[in-house]
């Protein structure tokens, strides 16, 4: 009986990554085949990216949704082909928060992001690209699933202050969401998530408030 109990355990645990690893094989696989035109705008980024409607968001069907639930950074940099091939106009990047959930170092996280945009610079130079910055969590209001994110607003503040001396040195714009988006407390503002990482309907409002001018 133990033995079952611990199969069945362990069986538990991998499903969410089976699960995860199937969604992020099934994105990949279809922006393979979905190509990217020079006139494109593109929102590149995780499950942040992922779960909105950019495209009616901005009533602009020239804007692309690149974002894929759970991504990081060094993931990222395995699936940048097929978007760099299309030479888009303009390139808005958001992605680290679960690189830092998972334990990897601010710094590496981004140096990644530096390859990132490096291989935007060479293989695509006449793309526009902005840097967003890592969201704020909130671990306090929060009732989802995402605790092992909760711990990480230091983190979040240190890697966002390491991408603002990146954009600084490669002359890109920062874009500071965190910001616009963190209450009195320091944490993601209630009124704009429902899990203290995502956004909900109002949060991507605030969102796209803040750089809709970056993408006219």
């Amino acid at each position: 009986m133990k033995k079952l109990l611990f199969l069945a355990l362990l069986l538990a645990a991998a499903l969410p990554t089976f699960a995860q690893s199937s969604y992020n094989f099934q994105r990949r696989s279809l922006f393979e085949v979905l190509p990217i035109h020079s006139n494109d705008i593109v929102f590149l980024g995780n499950s942040i990216t992922d779960g909105c409607e950019w495209a009616e968001l901005f009533d602009n069907p020239r804007i692309k949704n690149r974002g894929i639930s759970a991504d990081r950074t060094g993931w990222m940099l395995e699936r940048l082909d097929p978007i760099v091939k299309g030479q888009p106009k303009k390139l808005f990047l958001l992605i680290g928060t679960n690189d830092l959930a998972a334990g990897i170092a601010p710094q590496t996280v981004v140096d990644n992001i530096r390859r990132i945009l490096e291989r935007f610079r060479t293989e695509s130079p006449r793309t526009k690209l902005y840097v967003q910055s890592i969201f704020p969590v909130n671990g306090v209001d929060a009732g989802g699933k995402t605790r092992k994110h909760w711990s990480k607003g230091a983190e979040i503040i240190e890697t966002n202050k390491l991408l603002q001396e990146l954009c600084r040195e490669l002359d890109i714009p920062y874009l500071d969401i965190y910001s616009v988006l963190v209450d009195e407390r320091g944490l993601l503002d209630k009124r704009y998530t429902n899990d203290g990482l995502h956004l909900t309907g109002e949060g991507y409002l605030v969102w796209k408030k803040a750089i809709e001018q970056y993408v006219k």
